[in-house]
């Protein structure tokens, strides 16, 4: 690796990235970070053997700057680099809801920048980080952004007309998985269980049907069909489902979300 790439706001998401990348083959020496108090500098320093530095300071000797900030404090942070940020920079966002176009008309002109949106399973590196090219973007810079983010995960390009879409699918969607282990945990203490047997049963079964959606190949109505059999257990328990709609549940809920993350690009927060 040859450039020098600045992590701007290493909170979990920024450290994840941090890690990613140095087990992917980028030198510790070649990453900047930026925080906010000097015990948090110390400890990264420590556990990475990262430099941290200024705002300013990154965004004059950095190729790369990811901005891992939350999406309230990009305002100001472009402020502040504005400055220093020339045209052959790369800038890649990773706050939610923060168009390519708002950072673009802060920064030098014709600066690219690349929207990333990952979600939380980045800390276990089981991440999808979902990649859109700004105006002056291009497949170089996006591959660049799938280098450092392929690193907790997998990446996928949309066109940022689509970033709403997959925030309420993948930036949310653990939450709705985590929603549903609830319920089920619940349920099985209703049934009987302990709640620490409830749990890891309902936990292991999740695992188990991820990998088999994720190595098999089938489609997920035949994976389902394969556990249904006639006048059975479990088709008595999706006929409960569908009575008590929770497709079209499901269905609302990503609408909301999806709708949700437009208001917030709009600067509806």
């Amino acid at each position: 690796m040859t450039q020098t790439v600045a992590v701007l706001g290493t909170g979990k998401i920024g450290e994840a990235l941090l890690s990613g990348m140095i087990r992917a083959g980028w030198r510790p020496a070649d990453i900047l970070v930026t925080t906010r108090r000097s015990d948090r500098a110390q400890e990264l320093h420590t556990r990475y053997g990262v430099e941290s530095v200024t705002n300013a300071e990154a965004a004059k000797n950095a190729d790369i700057l990811i901005l891992a900030v939350k999406p309230q404090d990009m305002g100001k942070l472009l402020d502040e680099l504005a400055p220093h940020v020339t045209a052959d920079r790369l800038v890649i966002s990773a706050a939610a809801g923060i168009t390519t176009t708002f950072i673009e008309e802060r920064l030098t002109p014709d600066t690219p920048v690349v929207r990333v949106m990952p979600n939380t399973p980045v800390l276990v590196d089981e991440g999808m980080s979902v990649i859109s090219a700004g105006s002056h973007a291009t497949g170089a810079h996006l591959a660049t952004a799938e280098e450092i983010f392929g690193g907790v995960g997998k990446t996928l390009r949309v066109p940022e007309s689509q970033q709403d879409a997959a925030t309420a699918l993948s930036g949310s969607g653990p939450a709705y998985f985590y929603f549903l282990v609830e319920a089920m945990t619940d349920a099985g203490i209703l049934l009987g269980l302990p709640r620490a047997q409830a749990h890891d049963l309902i936990v292991q079964a999740a695992i188990g049907a991820a990998v088999m959606l994720r190595d098999s190949g089938e489609h997920p109505v035949k994976l389902r069909e394969a556990v249904t059999s006639p006048a059975g257990t479990t088709i008595s328990a999706i006929r409960e489902l569908e009575n008590h709609g929770v497709r079209a549940a499901l269905i609302a809920a990503l609408e909301a979300a999806r709708d949700r993350s437009r208001e917030l690009a709009s600067g509806n927060g």
